[in-house]
């Protein structure tokens, strides 16, 4: 090894699981630089922690700068691959080397990614209430912090062929958030994977009216064959892809005619694949909205992406939600001024590698509590098991 590379050989990887359902991980260098990154697979975090601590064979002793190189082998090389926990666990050690060559080279990520062309990125958050009263309160706190754009579930559990009441509901909430917004600002609706097609086609037509920013995941990611069945029902921009995990996956989306793309950078092979998927995505003429309701790192991720990717369209964060229990999303930052608001979208970060500096200390606390995070599991009246 050349005495650069005796340097940036990587000598220690660590995860920690934090409240309130992340997964961090840290790689330190022989040279003392560290590097984080977000593992978290929802509910699945304890599995991605035993696929890092396996990937870690392929990294402990090897040069921190070659992230091409690593990950192609950690997705590569083994004959099984694939799938969201590999996927997950590549993402969180791949946000770190970035991070790692971002302060190796005194310069933020995206000017690795061959500089910014964009000087900030709006930024939307989510919104809860199952009543249209409780949307529009929901929405009006989300405006008061500075937001420009919302998106809320369009339902929570539904029947197989919606009924009138549940039909009228998705309206109703999606009406009172218009109403709530006026005409410059936004509100995407998010089908979560829980209605059949046959459901969301019937939704679709009834939501023209209130002008959607886009219609996520309208099917669930196993039945994308399906899309085009969706995308050319409805003149209102389709968006899906935050269980979509590599380009391979993302192509008969993008053939099927959807608006937006929505890689999750702590799923998707890190920064590497996303950047990817990003530049086949413009091929289709399709813009990125990353998912990201996840921890301080994953945003970071996304905002250094989307700094240098032309067609970046917005990016979604979790700061203050309501379900965000036992930790807040700058709760593990030392300066929270990168990722504060201004008029709605986040200012370009201009610190090395991911931006942000980890308060280790409390990283290493919260991973003392951990966390068992798991998601709901919903069946109908008649007992039968409900996508959530």
């Amino acid at each position: 090894m050349t005495e650069r590379e005796i340097k940036n050989r990587i000598v220690r990887i660590e995860t920690f699981m934090v409240p309130p359902r992340w997964l961090f991980v840290r790689i330190e260098t022989a040279e003392g630089i560290v590097g984080w990154g977000e593992a978290t697979c929802e509910g699945r975090s304890e599995t991605v922690r035993t696929a890092v601590e396996q990937l870690s064979e392929i990294l402990l002793g090897a040069d921190a700068l070659r992230i091409e190189d690593h990950w192609q082998v950690m997705t590569k090389g083994s004959f099984y691959r694939g799938g969201p926990i590999l996927a997950s666990a590549v993402s969180g050690l791949d946000q770190a080397l970035w991070d790692i060559a971002g302060k190796h080279f005194n310069t933020p990520v995206h000017q690795l990614l061959g500089g910014h062309v964009r000087d900030r990125i709006r930024a939307y958050g989510w919104v809860g209430g199952d009543e249209p009263n409780e949307v529009a309160d929901s929405i009006a706190a989300q405006l008061e912090v500075g937001l420009t754009a919302v998106k809320m579930n369009a339902s929570g559990r539904m029947s197989p062929l919606g009924t009138v009441a549940e039909i009228d509901g998705v309206v109703r909430r999606v009406a009172a958030a218009r109403e709530v917004l006026g005409e410059h600002r936004d509100v995407a609706v998010d089908f979560h994977g829980r209605f059949t097609l046959a459901n969301a086609r019937k939704v679709a037509p009834l939501l023209e009216p209130y002008r959607p920013f886009f219609l996520e995941e309208p099917v669930v990611p196993e039945n994308t064959h399906l899309l085009r069945e969706f995308t050319s029902s409805t003149t209102i921009p389709v968006s899906t892809g935050e269980r979509l995990y590599n380009r391979q996956e993302f192509l008969p989306a993008l053939q099927a005619g959807i608006a937006v793309a929505q890689p999750d950078l702590s799923h998707a092979g890190g920064i590497t694949e996303t950047r990817k998927i990003a530049s086949l995505a413009e091929i289709y003429d399709v813009q990125l909205a990353p998912h990201c309701p996840l921890g301080p790192l994953a945003l970071a991720a996304c905002l250094q992406l989307g700094f240098a990717t032309p067609n970046f369209l917005i990016q979604e964060q979790s700061i203050g939600i309501h379900y965000n229990l036992g930790a807040e999303v700058l709760d593990y930052v030392v300066d929270k001024e990168p990722l504060k608001f201004v008029d709605g979208h986040f200012e370009r970060l201009l610190g090395p590698g991911l931006g942000i500096e980890v308060d280790e200390r409390a990283v290493r606390e919260a991973d003392k509590r951990g966390h068992a995070w798991r998601g709901p599991v919903w069946r109908h009246p008649d007992g039968s098991f409900a996508e959530w």
